[in-house]
């Protein structure tokens, strides 16, 4: 238990700065909003109430108006050229990694690494994985520069998905405006949907082919994500889908996304309006996904049930494992990921077994693309915001 207070503690401390930023609006809905059993009665109330896929289909819909709205994206911004560059490409065994940035608004940038299968690569033939980071802010183990980063994105690589491994606003090379700015939601969330377009402008891209999955932060980067966008296929949210907490920080609950009057949705049916899309709910036993056995999963399975899609959705449940994407929690994502999206998870076995050993795991130098003079030129604060909000007249 010391160990996930350590990992959460940054995220903990965020969502109390911004509890007490809002104290004053009773439209935002952060942290433990519910008890435990308000949240597993509230699921339990709504399968009684939706009976039908119609049913289901028009709450799906509300809580897509509630996101666009609560996210002030009512109106997306214009697709404004990408205008990738890359930096720093390195070729490894089974794949291939490099330095990215491109534009999701003019002049705002998407900072990432692009992990490839290493070879020469047919057209459309590669599946699409997003890998948004959480909250794990240890210096020496931070956010895309993470081990587990590393280990996963390699591994999807060499399984024959292109994967994209991006910062969140605020974290690692994407410096314009800092995290805990009050708006950063719209901003984190229009970089994912800009990632997909800049995945579909590789020649090799299959577009029926489109996953995302993260941990943590990620977790709700992931369905969020999944929700707004249509062009997602399959989605992994890792230790975040519960009935009862919304999430602490900024980019997650910072805006009224989840509230309309005195409708309330839950991050378990945002996560649900990706039915009857495959999804696979990563939980463990010491965070608020716990309950995901018993409260988040059967709701989320009679939600397919209502499309006779039941098989297409699936929980792992490591109750004996904390608020990670470990080995485990991976290996379950390779098994989901290779069986919908036609991955070669063999690629990565040895001996009959999952392993990892070929990743090389690199230091974060090796995978930024920015110089400190290049970040210190780029716009920032008030500038950025203006832009966005001048992309949408």
């Amino acid at each position: 238990m010391d160990s996930i207070r350590k990992r959460l503690s940054f995220l903990f401390s965020i969502m109390l700065m911004s509890t007490m930023a809002s104290a004053q609006s009773t439209e935002l809905c952060q942290g433990n909003y519910y008890t435990e059993k308000e949240g597993a009665d509230k699921l339990s109330s709504l399968i009684k109430r939706l009976t039908s896929q119609k049913d289901w289909e028009n709450h799906a819909d509300s809580i897509k108006t509630q996101l666009r709205k609560g996210m002030e994206l009512e109106v997306f911004p214009a697709k404004t050229p990408l205008n990738p560059r890359y930096r720093n490409k390195k070729i490894l065994d089974g794949y291939t990694v490099e330095s990215v940035v491109f534009e999701s608004l003019p002049g705002f940038f998407v900072t990432g690494n692009l992990y490839k299968p290493a070879g020469n690569l047919k057209k459309t033939s590669q599946a699409v994985i997003l890998c948004p980071h959480g909250h794990f802010d240890d210096p020496k183990d931070y956010g895309r520069f993470r081990k587990d980063m590393q280990l996963r994105c390699a591994a999807l690589a060499k399984m024959g998905a292109l994967v994209f491994a991006y910062d969140m606003v605020g974290w690692g090379e994407s410096v314009q405006l800092p995290h805990t700015f009050s708006k950063v939601l719209p901003f984190q969330t229009w970089n994912s949907i800009r990632v997909i377009d800049f995945l579909l402008t590789l020649p090799e891209a299959d577009p029926e082919r489109i996953a995302v999955t993260g941990a943590s932060g990620g977790g709700t980067q992931t369905f969020l994500v999944t929700a707004l966008d249509d062009r997602v296929k399959v989605s992994v949210p890792a230790v975040m889908v519960a009935a009862h907490f919304f999430g602490g920080c900024t980019c997650e609950s910072g805006m009224p996304i989840h509230k309309n009057g005195t409708t309330v949705y839950t991050n378990a049916e945002i996560a649900g309006v990706a039915a009857p899309r495959p999804m696979l709910l990563i939980s463990d036993g010491s965070d608020w996904t716990k309950n995901n056995e018993t409260v988040e999963f059967p709701f989320e399975r009679a939600i397919y049930k209502l499309y006779n899609k039941e098989p297409l959705v699936e929980n792992v449940h490591l109750k004996n494992e904390e608020h990670d994407y470990g080995i485990n929690k991976r290996l379950a994502a390779y098994n989901f990921l290779a069986k919908n999206l036609n991955l070669k998870i063999e690629n990565i076995r040895k001996n009959g077994k999952v392993n990892e050993d070929f990743v090389t795991i690199l230091d974060r130098k090796d995978l930024t693309y920015f110089s400190e003079e290049e970040l210190a030129s780029l716009i920032k604060g008030d500038a950025v915001y203006n832009v966005f909000v001048d992309s949408k007249k």
